[in-house]
């Protein structure tokens, strides 16, 4: 069995024993976290589609761990006009682990 979980602006496609990385949510290792935007859940050829979500169903994981993305750099030069600018971002994510999918 597996759904479409909507999370973060994303959508993930998710099974059971799934790892997935993640926006971040709130919580600490090895906390309970719920999914109740699903907005599908297939097994097969048996497929349930939300218009937009699926009202009952949801997904539940276990956070695994909170962490940080790569390090992004956008460097902006204009040439000759000794003007520059350079901004850098890092992610915060989560490391989720897929523990139950529940169809309503």
């Amino acid at each position: 069995m597996y759904a479409v979980i909507k999370t973060g602006g994303k959508q993930y496609r998710v099974s059971k024993d799934d790892v997935v990385t993640i926006e971040r949510v709130a919580g600490d290792a090895g906390a309970t976290v719920e999914f109740d935007q699903v907005l599908m859940v297939g097994s097969g050829a048996d497929v349930k589609i939300g218009a937009p979500i699926i009202s009952g169903a949801k997904v539940v994981a276990e956070l695994v761990e909170q962490s940080r993305g790569p390090k992004l750099i956008a460097f902006k030069k204009r040439r000759r006009k000794n003007s520059r600018r350079k901004k850098g971002h890092r992610q915060d994510l989560s490391i989720v682990r897929i523990t139950d999918i529940t169809g309503a």
